[in-house]
């Protein structure tokens, strides 16, 4: 089995397996963008207290779904680079993490202008504003740490992401353990219940799939980019 798991983890396996993954994944991330975007605004009703300004979950959601998948699995992949000392998880984790910081960035501005007509305000320190927040700096640090291109270097950003994970489940807990500003979960993946009537729910779930696969088709550009810088220099590798 291991066997297995290293010869998949050659650099020249790993360039294959991007590329086949980018050809499944462009055009249905497309397709589905598309398709999600047009039933949130056309198709779905707008909701009963905050009118059309609802229609901003359709990104903000997805987005910060994403944002918190990304920084998790980068957590994952520099843990297990730190143990097993194989270059190749580093590559992978820093490949993701501006895609990370994207989708937290409009998490955060789809969330203030969400927040301006249904608050009043267009940001206000509460829990899940402020580990939010928090995530956008730990992607920013673990960015500005793995700028080298020595793979050695990338380890203070791998303990960097590895110690802010610790900031996920505060995230996802903030609204339930403190009094907020933000509003409960509307969706929960684990319940049968949901506040989130059906007729609203499909253009997110879209959506949410869209945004899913197209950080997949974004990483595997910049995952055969870093692949390439480090076979052409030798003197970087552990």
């Amino acid at each position: 089995m291991y066997i297995h798991i290293y010869a998949f983890l050659k650099p020249k396996e790993l360039l294959k397996t991007a590329f086949f993954i980018r050809k499944l994944t462009g055009i249905p991330a497309m397709l589905l963008f598309l398709c999600g975007s047009f039933g949130g605004l056309f198709f779905t009703p707008a909701d009963y207290q905050q009118g059309e300004y609802a229609r901003i979950l359709y990104v903000h959601v997805p987005a910060s779904w994403g944002a918190l998948a990304i920084y998790s699995s980068m957590a994952i992949l520099s843990a297990t680079g730190l143990i097993t000392r194989m270059p190749q998880f580093f590559l992978m984790s820093k490949s993701i993490a501006p895609i990370g910081l994207t989708y937290c960035i409009i998490s955060l501005i789809t969330g203030s202008l969400w927040g301006k007509p249904t608050w009043g305000i267009f940001w206000v320190w509460d829990a899940r504003l402020t580990s939010m927040f928090i995530l956008l700096l730990l992607y920013i640090g673990y960015i500005h740490l793995s700028r080298p291109h020595s793979l050695r270097q990338l380890v203070p950003a791998s303990f960097l992401s590895v110690l802010g994970f610790i900031n996920i489940p505060i995230i996802k807990g903030s609204v339930e353990w403190w009094c907020t500003l933000h509003q409960p979960a509307t969706i929960r993946v684990f319940s049968k219940t949901s506040a989130l009537h059906p007729s609203m729910a499909w253009p997110l779930w879209i959506m949410a799939t869209a945004f899913a696969l197209y950080a997949i088709y974004l990483a595997t550009f910049r995952m055969e980019r870093l692949m390439n810088e480090t076979m052409r220099a030798p003197s970087c590798a552990t």
